[in-house]
């Protein structure tokens, strides 16, 4: 599957999750999509007293903006793709779409 069969919208929260990642030099880039069609962007806090994955930034950026659950998520990195603690970060919010690009923005994974 490529970039260009994707929703508009899913294409949206890639380059989001892109964009983040490139504006701040960090491993991961996610962003999320909201029941009402919000997006919320985030990249990867590493901090010593404080590590965080990209789409655990973004799922909490919108929980404390008021969403109730999540229509999809995307997650950008040169890695393998999400850890298990992030799947169910994203299912906690009522299971939507995770997609997984590498840095260029090809879809790995849906």
């Amino acid at each position: 599957m490529s970039e260009t069969t994707l929703d508009p919208e899913d294409n949206k929260i890639i380059t989001l999750a892109r964009s983040a990642r490139a504006r701040n030099g960090a491993a991961e880039g996610a962003a999320v999509r909201d029941e009402t069609g919000r997006t919320y962007s985030s990249t990867n806090v590493a901090l010593p007293s404080l590590t965080l994955s990209a789409l655990q930034v973004a799922v909490a950026m919108a929980v404390s903006s008021g969403a109730r659950s999540l229509e999809a998520a995307a997650l950008v990195t040169a890695g393998d793709g999400p850890s298990e603690a992030d799947a169910r970060t994203v299912r906690d919010l009522g299971g939507a779409t995770l997609l997984v690009a590498a840095p260029d923005g090809t879809l790995r994974q849906s």
